[in-house]
């Protein structure tokens, strides 16, 4: 299994995914008109002509990315699939050029053995004010921001 750009025909299975993880409240939920907006965020791995897990890396501006939609299908959990797909939008976003890139979890953990640290979601106003005040659980929000410095601010 290797991590790979989504296609088109990833969509579904993306949205069937991620999704189901919304329904726990260990994501948003996402539309399907809106992964398919987003398509070119996701990488995917794949498995025997199905999609196991996903990621996407969307930019906010110059200097900040964000990391999300993050899922993993519950049988190839602890195989390392998550790690390696926040490494490939890592790897992206330093190509990119993009110093910042952070996330917001209700498993901050997992992103702490990556390299994030956690933060104030307030150091994050593009965020909040340009989404955040959108969804469902602004502003009491249980998530928990994270940042990963590709580059030290004002590099």
């Amino acid at each position: 299994m290797r991590v790979e750009k989504a296609k088109l025909g990833d969509v579904p299975q993306i949205h069937k995914l991620v999704n189901h993880f919304a329904d726990k409240g260990d994501v948003l939920p996402r539309p399907l008109s809106e992964l398919y907006e987003g398509l070119r965020d996701f990488f995917a791995i794949r498995e025997g002509g199905g999609l196991v897990a996903c990621a996407a890396l969307h930019i906010y501006w110059s200097d900040l990315a964000e990391i999300r939609s993050v899922a993993v299908a519950e049988e190839k959990q602890k195989l390392g699939l998550g790690a390696s797909l926040i490494q490939a939008c890592l790897d992206e976003a330093r190509g990119l050029g993009i110093p910042t890139v952070f996330a917001l979890a209700n498993k901050p953990e997992f992103f702490e053995r990556l390299g994030f640290h956690r933060v104030d979601k307030m150091e994050l106003p593009r965020k909040v004010w340009g989404e955040c005040y959108r969804c469902p659980k602004f502003p009491d929000c249980d998530e928990v921001a994270l940042i990963y410095q590709l580059e030290p601010p004002g590099a």
